[in-house]
């Protein structure tokens, strides 16, 4: 008996850690995460109504917009904030298509709303940065031009501002378009999207919304985000030098700057559901790529231990090197001798966790759309999807860990390779090893040959 009980101790200290490792990086915090964003919206006072509106200034960077151009300038121009408080200007980055010509239209048709278009050829940043340089709003508002805002974005983004004057910069809350994923058609592409609905969600109303209590958030969002003119002038602005710029200014903000940073949960951009998985693995690793590329640019400060590419691989949304640890461990307990049906129990204990803490993140998320019921029923008929979410976020694991090697051995780039590109890239190097192989081999045969003909 006693011999049964210390194997039976010693299979369970070497099963804890494989466990107790995702419990403790994953299913914990989302457990304190939910009782802080009930708190916080518990607390949170309701913001007193603007009684005037200050001048902004909304800045939509253009790179061959020309299909989507218009539908960004209506959401603005049909947003409940008044138009002639509204100073646009579209950064034109190279654009090769009629993007100039649906400005043209846009401005003769809409009078009332001031429209200017700059020319910069040298990067998304260096328009950007010329278009804060020539701006004159009291806030910047930076929305990308593939996306649409809803009706009360803007409104509810400025009265944020002006009713906490400690709020420095705003990231605004990104959903992909529910009317786009109703129209979606076939069953596994519509289900697809839905899912990714609920990641944007979680990453927003939970992840930012929690990470925005302790001004911890990483990244404002390049779709839509905010600034007051007087913080954004103080800071190096947009860098030319990373894929991604909003994380580069969000460190300056807060590191630089010690300034807060928070989320407006009412402010909502929407942007198109990916159309392809080929579309989402380009998508990830580019934002994997653009995030280690700004932890190179901020190192550890003198007297701080920490270092944020460290921080980044083991604690960012991906948790990349944790998850690589429990994901190969769970090989490594086949060759230990470990049953397989105790393997797939745990597996299944895993993902009752798994489920726990996307739950959590539903009743969080379902309590921050109370103001928009249109948005709430949405998410809130979707909750069959939260039983697929740990799923979506291994698939997605994978492609930015893809995304952390390719920024090893690539330079900064808008452009990145799709997924048959690599897989070609990959057979390529395959056949070429073949080759060598064969070609030694043969020499080694011809060698052989002339030594026994000796």
């Amino acid at each position: 008996m006693q011999n049964i009980l210390q194997i039976l101790a010693a299979k369970i200290n070497s099963w804890l850690p494989w466990v107790i490792i995702p419990l403790m990086v994953e299913v914990l915090p989302a457990i304190f995460g939910f009782f802080i964003l009930v708190t916080k919206k518990i607390r949170k006072k309701k913001d007193s109504e603007l009684k005037y509106y200050p001048q902004i200034t909304i800045i939509i960077p253009v790179y061959n917009s020309a299909g989507s151009l218009k539908s960004c300038l209506d959401s603005v121009y049909y947003s409940s904030y008044p138009c002639d408080k509204v100073e646009i200007f579209l950064a034109n980055n190279g654009s090769r298509d009629e993007s100039f010509t649906i400005f043209q239209d846009y401005q003769n048709s809409h009078a009332d709303i001031n429209i200017k278009w700059l020319n910069a050829k040298q990067g998304k940043s260096k328009a950007l940065n010329m278009a804060l340089f020539n701006s004159e709003g009291k806030y910047i508002i930076h929305i990308d031009s593939d996306g649409t805002l809803q009706k009360d974005a803007i409104r509810n983004l400025v009265t944020r501002f002006e009713n906490e004057e400690d709020i420095h910069c705003m990231t605004g809350t990104i959903l992909t378009n529910p009317e786009m994923i109703k129209d979606s058609k076939g069953f596994w592409h519509r289900l697809m999207q839905k899912v990714e609905f609920y990641e944007y969600a979680q990453a927003f109303l939970a992840g930012r919304n929690f990470e925005s209590e302790f001004n911890s958030i990483f990244t404002l969002s390049g779709a839509f985000s905010a600034f007051r003119k007087s913080t954004i002038l103080k800071t190096q602005l947009y860098n030319t030098e990373t894929v991604c710029e909003d994380t580069h200014v969000t460190f300056q903000v807060r590191r630089l700057l010690k300034k807060r940073i928070d989320l407006c949960e009412k402010a909502v951009f929407f942007v198109d559901p990916i159309d392809s998985m080929k579309t989402l693995y380009v998508q990830r690793q580019r934002w994997q790529r653009g995030e280690i590329e700004v932890a190179h640019m901020f190192p550890a400060s003198k007297g701080r231990k920490d270092s944020l590419l460290f921080r980044l691989l083991l604690f960012d949304h991906t948790f990349a090197f944790p998850r690589m640890i429990w994901y190969f461990a769970l090989i490594c307990l086949t060759f230990l001798d470990y049953p397989f049906r105790f393997i797939i129990i745990s597996l299944c204990f895993l993902y009752f966790l798994y489920i726990l803490s996307g739950f959590l993140y539903y009743l969080n998320i379902i309590s921050y759309l109370t103001w928009n019921k249109e948005l709430r029923n949405f998410y809130s008929r979707k909750a069959y999807v939260i039983f697929l979410m740990p799923a979506f976020n291994f698939i997605v694991y994978w492609f930015r860990l893809a995304g952390i090697i390719n920024s090893i051995k690539g330079a900064s780039n808008w452009r990145t390779k799709t997924l048959a590109e690599e897989n070609k890239i990959i057979k390529d190097i395959i056949r070429d090893d073949i080759a060598i192989i064969k070609k030694k081999i043969e020499m080694q045969k011809k060698y052989i040959y002339r030594k026994e003909e000796r």
